[in-house]
């Protein structure tokens, strides 16, 4: 038998949305496999200064940019030593994401902010952060990284999706593990419903006054993101270069786009899902977190494309809301013991990586 071990570590994440951080303070235990527990979770809203200043990153001069990443991982550290005061805690190390400001693989690029030593300096505990860049440079596209907590946590489900700023999806496939961005999700979605004075479409109560548009559904499926094979992400950019201009470009009315949106999404996803094992004699599993899972209209439409022959799983809701930073924790629990945690299968590398850049000393 494996000896235990057991970790606590807090995991944040600043999603694609720009909504707020989610921080995760978490337990792991390595015995035959590994167990997790999120102890305790919360997000924390942005200041309303330092969102606008998130939301505009890829814009503004890199001198500026370096301001901002200190800012920010100031910010973050003040946030979890007040996390960490209330709760009488002391974790072993936080494991940051970080905010994506570019996101271009193909260029051997990515960029995400929230300095690293400013961040463990205003915390007083140490960080594991700057995830994605290795893989990069390996000729990855550096995400998703959320795929090898689902292989080892999560492995009772054949798919995991999450359905954040943008949708990604993990299976396992010819004994490896893969995964890539399926398509945009709440970047667009809460962009439209901003139109009309809603911070997102709660339970796609806005998507369920319109009707999906034909036309546009043919044009989102022709563009080239979705001609690409094998291992590919999306990021911020892409969305803004290819998908807002051909939304916008007619006068849709908002419900109309959004429902297009969810039309749209669900024929990606169930896409996925119906071509990885259309002859599989047991019914799968597919487990669904993120905030897209709180949009009813969508995980409705999604359930009738794909029909009986896979369970919808919509676990409670502090796993919806915070898996994304328990995985985070988790990436940083697999990089203080060296081993893997990005796996090539996934982004296309040369080869598989311990990835994240270490601040501050461990006891």
């Amino acid at each position: 038998m494996i000896e235990p071990h057991r970790y606590e570590l807090i995991g944040l994440m600043s999603g694609t949305s720009g909504d707020g951080l989610d921080l995760a303070y978490c337990s792991f235990e390595k015995n035959t496999h590994w167990r997790f527990e999120i102890l305790n979770a919360e997000t924390v809203p942005f200041p309303e200064s330092l969102e606008q200043a998130l939301s505009a990153a890829h814009q503004v001069d890199a001198e500026s940019l370096e301001l901002l990443s200190i800012q920010f991982g100031a910010w973050m550290g003040e946030v979890v030593q007040n996390f960490c005061q209330i709760l009488g805690i002391r974790p072993t190390a936080i494991a940051s994401h970080g905010h994506t400001v570019f996101h271009r693989p193909e260029k051997g690029m990515t960029r995400q902010i929230g300095d690293g030593y400013a961040l463990c300096q205003a915390a007083g505990i140490p960080v594991i952060n700057d995830f994605r860049k290795l893989d990069v440079i390996l000729g990855g596209q550096g995400a998703p990284l959320v795929p090898i907590g689902d292989a080892l946590l999560f492995p009772q489900y054949d798919f995991a999706l999450n359905l954040g700023g943008i949708a990604n999806i993990s299976l396992e496939k010819n004994g490896y593990r893969i995964a890539f961005d399926t398509c945009p999700f709440n970047l667009l979605m809460n962009h439209f419903a901003k139109k009309v004075g809603q911070s997102f479409d709660a339970n796609g109560d806005i998507a369920r006054k319109g009707t999906a548009i034909p036309a546009l559904l043919t044009s989102l499926r022709q563009l080239p993101y979705y001609a690409q094979t094998g291992a590919k992400s999306l990021g911020r950019e892409h969305v803004e270069r290819d998908f807002l201009p051909l939304l916008e470009k007619a006068d849709y009315s908002v419900p109309d786009v959004l429902a297009t949106l969810i039309e749209h999404y669900a024929d990606c996803i169930s896409e996925v899902i119906g071509s990885d094992n259309p002859l599989a004699l047991e019914k799968q599993k597919l487990l669904i977190t993120g905030g897209g899972a709180y949009n009813a209209c969508f995980i409705e439409t999604l359930s009738k494309k794909i029909g009986h022959r896979v369970t919808l799983t919509l676990p409670e809701n502090q796993l919806i809301d915070f898996k994304e930073a328990l995985v985070f924790a988790f990436l940083g629990v697999l990089r203080l013991r060296g081993e893997i945690n990005c796996l090539a299968s996934v982004t296309g590398a040369s080869r598989d990586s311990c990835s994240g850049t270490v601040f501050g000393l461990f006891p």
